[in-house]
């Protein structure tokens, strides 16, 4: 006669962990860079500049003077240094969000834009800029 044998799992012991935590939900990993831009709105041809807080292969977030919509489009002069050379990029990017608590007290608006358009080369030496901080 043969006996069944009943496996009984005891239940796991649940670990909880306190602390936050910044999970990066980004395709493509942010460098914090401040970087001078210059600017202007798709309907405009007034120029204006701004800075960067972080750059990505696939966007920045942006400081400017002026409130943006998400929604509109900007196309921007990024520039950086590469060596000895100063380089820039040209782009057209896309306000995916906007942080409206600066606003005037600051005298600058916080956004973040998506490149829209960007040409194989710009994109290249932009990885390449962005690759030379991850070393």
């Amino acid at each position: 006669m043969e006996r069944e044998i009943q496996e009984t799992q005891e239940p796991k012991e649940v670990k909880r962990h306190y602390g936050i935590v910044d999970f990066e939900r980004r395709k493509h990993p942010r460098v914090k860079i401040s970087l001078t831009l210059e600017y202007f709105r798709i309907d405009s041809s007034l120029k204006q500049t701004g800075r960067t807080s972080n750059a990505s292969e696939g966007g920045l977030e942006i400081y400017v003077s002026e409130q943006m919509e998400v929604g509109d489009q900007l196309k921007l002069k990024v520039f950086f240094s590469s060596g000895d050379e100063l380089k820039s990029m040209d782009v057209v990017a896309e306000v995916v969000w906007t942080d409206l608590r600066l606003g005037e007290a600051w005298g600058e608006y916080r956004s973040g834009v998506r490149f829209i358009e960007i040409s194989p080369e710009d994109l290249q030496t932009l990885k390449d800029f962005l690759m030379s901080f991850t070393k």
